[in-house]
Formats: structure tokens, C-alpha cells, sequence
């Protein structure tokens, strides 16, 4: 069945397949919104039902990875399942190679490489799933060490891929991703810049990108927040203690922290799209119309008390565990 167009205009919320691509994800929580056996079959068809859910709720941004297991594939045949839904935008990236064998206890889930061989073979496999339907490609949790950066060679051929259509931009992670951001702002090749798009991690706990992500939309770059919720610390039954101050915030404002948490950071006006990580189909109807919401400006002042050192930050992230 095709999806019937919304008549409200299109959402600020994207949605991203992270969480519903293979087994195992850092979101606290999702052992227990998913179904125990998370065969490839039971997830391709929660990725359908998500899919399906965010394009009736206005979503028209949907962004996958090559690490994320099988969340291309699942793109690609809800696109070829879907005609209703030609105006939908697929994002993906590269530069993680997806090594858990659809285990959930895997030594190592995912290998770095952001090298030229890399990005060719990735952007091969993407094709062959996406074809003509992929129209941003980035490159996968840019640091400031990252050879991406200062790699003319590599800069040449994204190049080539944005002159045949496809934008070509980058996800950042880490403490220092305003310092990568401003790296990236300064890319270009024969005199123009190289990178369309910025996805960045932003939340009410993780505030450092904020500035370096308002001057690369002023400077015309879209940019992209994930990781809203803070990978499940902010997410309503699953919310984290140490998470309290916004919670307190959140009822006294008579909502919920995951609502005041995506509505925080939508309210910026320098973010075009909000990553929802959403895993079932009532979270991510929470997402949409939390969205859509716009917090009074005491909240944000009382928010900004939440955050932490983005050292501590992302720490803490690192020993989340995967489920």
C-alpha cells in the first residue's frame, strides 16, 4: 500500500536507520523495544513500519550507513516498494565498514577507514542498493585527526561525485567537533567548497558544536543534528539518572524529556533536519509532533544548565553498552 502524502508541510524530523539496521546499537532501552529475535527479517520489517509511519507524518529526510548492517538494503527496497514516496531524500556515508556479523556481542562492530580505496568500494555497494536514489553522501564520524581533512586525492573525487549530483558532506563525533566543522568549512576544491552538509551530534547535554554548526549555516550548508536524545539518556522510560535536571525541567513544563529534548534542539534556527533514532512507531510519532513544538525560551535558558563538558560527554558515551 502507498503511503498517502501528508496535507501538513514537510517535517523537520529525518529519519535515521542506525537503530533498526542490525542488532546490536548504543541506545539505551532498545533491548527492550525491539523484538527478542532480531533476525533480518524482523527488523527489515520494523525499518518498513517506521518508514512507512515517518513519510505519512511529513518526513521526507531518511538516512542510512554502510556500517549500519543491513540498513541500506532496507531503504532501497521500501523506496522500490513505495513509488508514492519519490520525493523522499536519502542520505548514507562511508568510511565505517560494518565487521558484527549480525551478532549483538561482537569484539568490534564497525572499522574506520577514510581512505581513497575505502570510499571507492563503499561507494560502489551504496549504488548498487541506492542507484540514483541516494542524493547525500557523507563521510562517516570525521575528527579532527581524520585523514579526510587534508586528503586533496580523496577531495578530488568527492568532487566528482557532487559534480554528477550527489552532495557530498560529513558526519562529526567526539569532543571536538566544532573544531572539525570549521575544518571542513574550509575545504574546497578548484576554489569552491567541497562540503554541502554537516551532521553533528547536539543535545541539551552536548552543546559544544553549536556555534561552529551556526556559522556553517550561515554559510549555506545544511545542517543535520543526530543523537537528539542523547543515545536513549534523554529517551522518556529509559531516561538516565544522571539525567535528572532535565527531566525535573521537563514536568514542570507538564512534558516529557524526550519531547523538550527534540523540541530543544529543533527550536535552534540554524538546524534543518533532526535525527530521530526512533525504533517503534509511537516514538517516532512522538518525535514528529515534539518537533513541531516550540519550547518557551525559559525552558532553553534552564536547559543550558544541563549541559556537560563535552569530554565527560563522550566519555560517558563510550562506555555505553551495545544491545
Amino acid at each position: 500500500m502507498t503511503p498517502t502524502p501528508p496535507t501538513a508541510p514537510p517535517s523537520r524530523i529525518g529519519l535515521g536507520l542506525a537503530a533498526v539496521g542490525r542488532p546490536g546499537y548504543i541506545t539505551l532501552g532498545r533491548d527492550a523495544d525491539l523484538p527478542a529475535r532480531r533476525t533480518p527479517e524482523a527488523l527489515r520489517e520494523r525499518a518498513f513500519a517506521l518508514m512507512d509511519a515517518a513519510y505519512e507524518r511529513g518526513v521526507r529526510y531518511f538516512d542510512a550507513a554502510r556500517s549500519y548492517g543491513r540498513s541500506e538494503e532496507y531503504l532501497a527496497d521500501w523506496l522500490r516498494a513505495r513509488p508514492g514516496a519519490s520525493d523522499a531524500a536519502v542520505g548514507s556515508k562511508w568510511g565505517y565498514t560494518y565487521t558484527a556479523g549480525w551478532s549483538t556481542d561482537a569484539d568490534v562492530h564497525e572499522v574506520k577507514d577514510h581512505g581513497v580505496d575505502s570510499y571507492r568500494r563503499q561507494l560502489a555497494e551504496t549504488r548498487a542498493l541506492l542507484g540514483d536514489r541516494l542524493g547525500l553522501y557523507q563521510i562517516h564520524s570525521v575528527t579532527p585527526e581524520s585523514p579526510a581533512l587534508g586528503d586533496t586525492a580523496l577531495h578530488e573525487e568527492l568532487a566528482r561525485l557532487a559534480a554528477e549530483g550527489v552532495a557530498v558532506g560529513l558526519s562529526t563525533s567526539g569532543p571536538r567537533q566544532a573544531e572539525t566543522v570549521r575544518a571542513a568549512l574550509e575545504v574546497t576544491v578548484g576554489g569552491r567548497p567541497l562540503f554541502a552538509s554537516v551532521q553533528s551530534t547536539y543535545n541539551v547535554l552536548e552543546t559544544s558544536a553549536g556555534g561552529a554548526l551556526a556559522e556553517a549555516h550561515a554559510d549555506g550548508r545544511t545542517v543535520i543534528v543526530k543523537e537528539a536524545m542523547a543515545n536513549g539518556r534523554l529517551a522518556g522510560p529509559h531516561l538516565a539518572p544522571d539525567t535528572e535536571q532535565v527531566a525535573r525541567i521537563a514536568r514542570d513544563a507538564g512534558t516529557t524529556s524526550d519531547a523538550l529534548a527534540i523540541a530543544a534542539v529543533a527550536a535552534r534556527p540554524w538546524v534543518d533536519v533532526v535525527l530521530s533514532g526512533a525504533v517503534t512507531v509511537d516514538q517516532l510519532a512522538a518525535n514528529t509532533d515534539a518537533a513541531a513544538t516550540a519550547p518557551d525560551p525559559d525552558l532553553l535558558d534552564r536547559l543550558a544548565g544541563a549541559a556537560e563538558p563535552a569530554e565527560a560527554y563522550w566519555a560517558r558515551r563510550s562506555r555505553l553498552p551495545w544491545h
